[in-house]
């Protein structure tokens, strides 16, 4: 007589378990019973899982809130269970405050706490980093005043804005840890220099990671602009190979403020060549360490252009256009987001100026497909 599949060893099920085709079959299958579910859902297969499988585009944050795929996108039903599975409103942290999204990453999200009325702004506020599937959390200790001695040349005119926490993404080797931790970056941002203060959670404690005067950073005609005019909480922020990129487009510089954080060193980098339009940029891996970027030129944003650098590292040259997609005419587009597969764009009617309708679309870096998100 036959074994029922429930007999199968765990790690001959892990590996049938790794050859199905997509998430969505992984999640029918752990439907089958106990023993697949417990399986499915473990933390170190689900790790191996999506290291041969790209994760789905289920939701993006916007002011504040969770908005899920909507049909007919590929990725609603799985955004829909993921709705109903998880806490978006935070009821598991036992606090009366209202919380904040600050970032999304890993199925971390990072919060901070909303200022009660009259209460003063500060530089570091109150930070938590949850888990809303499990309905986990970890309140982040404060800085302490020893790592930030000088938060009072902080630029006084930006109370709450001079400092900026985000997460830090997994390296491959502590994403395959079974309890693997995680990192929070603040980004100080000073009249006179950028600093980063970098708490982890192996160790409770926060460190100050990385330093570097603005004088010192080649900024070019932009050197003596930069620190009283552009806080880091309006550049657009972007991540690929373990380095975080600022573009300062707003203020139609050609350059990139970069953190490198393997070496937890500040630098400066130039754009690809080309005008390139303020609707935004979207920095991305390329495969073989090489950096890849999407973006718009020109003032009219309806194509939509990938150029990628010919060489690795922190510091891409040679920049070669790879692909040009054309968009719908009828439309202004607008790089929102990125991941390591999607981008997100928004678009609007020309013809509406009045209360314009915004729509959502997702693109896939690979494939270059579009599809309407909400």
């Amino acid at each position: 007589m036959a074994s029922p599949l429930t007999d199968i060893p765990d790690h001959l099920l892990a590996e049938i378990f790794l050859r199905l085709p997509t998430p969505a079959d992984l999640a029918r299958a752990s439907t089958a019973c106990v023993p697949f579910r417990r399986l499915a859902t473990e933390g170190s297969f689900l790790r191996r899982f999506l290291s041969l499988h790209s994760p789905s585009f289920l939701a993006f944050l916007n002011e504040g809130r969770f908005q899920p795929a909507l049909p007919p996108h590929p990725s609603a039903p799985a955004a829909r269970a993921l709705v109903l599975a998880a806490d978006f409103t935070f009821s598991f942290i036992p606090s009366h405050s209202r919380w904040i999204v600050r970032d999304i990453r890993g199925g971390l999200v990072l919060l901070d706490r909303e200022l009660e009325k009259d209460e003063e702004p500060t530089n570091f506020p109150e930070l938590v980093v949850c888990d809303p599937l499990h309905r986990r959390y970890l309140v982040i200790p404060q800085v302490p005043d020893d790592l930030a001695p000088s938060l009072e040349h902080t630029f006084p005119r930006l109370p709450g804005l001079a400092c900026v926490p985000f997460l830090l993404p997994l390296s491959e080797e502590a994403a395959k840890e079974e309890q693997a931790s995680f990192s929070v970056i603040w980004l100080a941002y000073y009249e006179t220099m950028m600093a980063a203060f970098v708490f982890s959670s192996s160790t409770g404690q926060w460190r100050a990671a990385a330093s570097k005067a603005w004088s010192d950073l080649a900024f070019g005609d932009l050197e003596h602009f930069m620190a009283p005019r552009i806080p880091p909480s309006c550049m657009r922020r972007h991540y690929a190979y373990g380095v975080f990129y600022w573009d300062l487009l707003m203020i139609t510089s050609k350059k990139m403020l970069v953190l490198d954080t393997n070496r937890m060193e500040f630098s400066v980098i130039d754009l690809p060549p080309g005008e390139w339009s303020r609707e935004g940029l979207a920095i991305v891996e390329a495969g073989e360490g090489r950096l890849g970027m999407f973006g718009f030129r020109g003032e009219v944003a309806s194509h939509l252009r990938y150029t990628i650098a010919q060489n690795k590292g922190t510091t891409p040259r040679q920049w070669q256009m790879e692909k040009t997609i054309a968009l719908d005419s009828g439309y202004k587009y607008y790089i929102k987001a990125a991941t390591e597969r999607y981008l997100l764009l928004v678009r609007t009617q020309r013809s509406s100026v009045a209360n314009p309708l915004y729509e959502y679309l997702s693109m896939d870096i690979k494939t270059l497909q579009l599809h309407m998100f909400v």
